[in-house]
């Protein structure tokens, strides 16, 4: 006779499920237990036990990342277009009314804001990676392998997108900054401050050297010429990220999100992330505006100033990042307390977030191709107002794409190659095992 015996026993902590429909018969004075794949008792699914189902991963943040790839289309697609000079913004200077009333939303509330929102999701997600490894009990030197590992895939994997699509990949500076965070995100948090300000220092400095700097002339119609000049740019833009730091500031609030438990629980933070979504808007608005204006070229101040302005542009992103952070952390929040199922808008824009990387290559595999000097040349002449509506469909394909995936029970192509490469052969699944008493 039984004396335990469960019929699809699910277990909540938090949002996700601990335990789900677990069958199970105890005889009297028996013991029972699940071994994971490294001799694990207990910890979360994920890390090396396999990727977190769909149903068990938090909401909050798969649904800001599936939603700042729009951002990162609207903002990246300008680097396409070319056979026009550039102003301020590096935004065509010829524009019509539409072009440049678009160029001024775009600046204030998407242009150096869902970079430094990326970096956020991103610093939050290695912190999370690391606790995960811990909780399936993997050995400290494996889990620091496998860290270190997946930043230098980064790397890699954005030097190979550069090379055939993009040179404005961000990938690499991620991966390569990620090393940097692996030092500093068990530190204290007096000193991911310190850090944080330099980041943002140097940042300002970046951004204002670079609105002085002539624009980068466009690529070769040659493929293989565009190859060469495109890891030039990428090179020089790894280097000077990651030595001063551009994304570290982001992704060390994304450390202290992951801490507080902001996105995993956001429900018990509402009154705090309603605080920092309204302190974030309004800085991110009033440093931006002003470069906005000469953006639109509304208002069109002397080199200096302008200059002196994109760095107040750029580093107020990072509040805005966080307000947007916030907003989507509070919406996951809303449907958690009216235990809405993973189904509507927003379970497709989660789908997207769980492919991210996916998402986001898919983005330059179809804008390069279209836009560039080597393909069809699309890009020459053209007004941002045309880009930015392109930028908008090409996003919605990459959501169809990832419901697609979603629907079918596949995750992205290369989630599924940097998880591969990243921990090598996947282990067992856990097995359940029983001892009699």
């Amino acid at each position: 006779m039984a004396s335990v015996r469960t019929a699809g026993l699910t277990k909540h902590v938090g949002d996700p499920r601990a335990i789900d429909e677990i069958d199970l018969d105890l005889p009297e004075g028996g013991v029972a237990g699940f071994v994971g794949p490294n001799r694990a008792t207990g910890g979360h699914a994920g890390a090396e036990g396999g990727p977190v189902p769909a149903s068990r991963r938090s909401r909050a943040p798969d649904l800001a990342r599936g939603a700042v790839l729009l951002g990162i289309a609207l903002a990246n697609v300008g680097l396409y277009l070319h056979g026009t000079e550039v102003g301020p913004g590096l935004q065509p200077v010829d524009g019509s009314l539409l072009d440049r009333t678009l160029d001024f939303v775009v600046t204030l509330l998407v242009s150096d804001r869902s970079r430094p929102m990326f970096a956020l999701l991103f610093g939050f997600g290695l912190v999370t990676m690391a606790r995960r490894l811990g909780e399936s009990g993997t050995e400290p030197r494996r889990r620091r392998s496998v860290l270190l590992r997946r930043q230098l895939l980064l790397v890699a994997f954005g030097g190979v997108h550069a090379a055939l699509l993009f040179e404005g990949d961000i990938l690499s500076i991620y991966g390569a900054t990620g090393l940097v965070l692996l030092l500093l995100m068990n530190r204290r948090p007096r000193v991911l401050v310190a850090w944080g300000t330099v980041s943002l220092v140097l940042l300002a400095v970046v951004y204002a050297m670079a609105a002085l700097a002539p624009a980068f002339s466009a690529e070769s119609s040659a493929y293989l010429a565009s190859m060469v000049e495109r890891l030039s740019i990428w090179v020089l833009g790894v280097v000077v990220g990651t030595a001063l730091m551009i994304v570290l500031a982001p992704m060390l609030v994304g450390v202290a999100m992951a801490r507080a438990g902001l996105l995993e629980r956001p429900w018990e933070h509402v009154r705090l992330l309603w605080r920092l979504a309204v302190l974030g808007s309004l800085v991110g608005v009033a440093g931006g505006l002003p470069y906005a204006f000469v953006v639109a070229r509304v208002w069109e101040p002397g080199t200096v100033t302008s200059g002196a302005l994109a760095g107040v542009h750029a580093v107020t992103g990072t509040a805005m990042g966080v307000a947007y952070v916030c907003l989507f952390a509070l919406w996951a929040a809303r449907l958690h307390e009216r235990r809405a199922p993973r189904r509507g808008a927003p379970a497709v824009l989660a789908a997207v977030g769980e492919r991210s990387l996916t998402c986001y290559v898919l983005q330059s595999m179809i804008l390069a191709p279209l836009l560039s000097p080597w393909g069809l040349g699309l890009g020459e002449g053209m007004g941002t107002a045309t880009a930015y509506g392109i930028a908008v469909a090409v996003w919605l394909c990459t959501v169809a794409v990832a419901w697609s995936l979603a629907v079918s029970g596949r995750r992205g192509p290369f989630e599924v190659l940097l998880r591969r490469l990243t921990y090598g052969r996947r282990p067992a699944a856990p097995v359940p095992v029983a001892v009699a008493g």
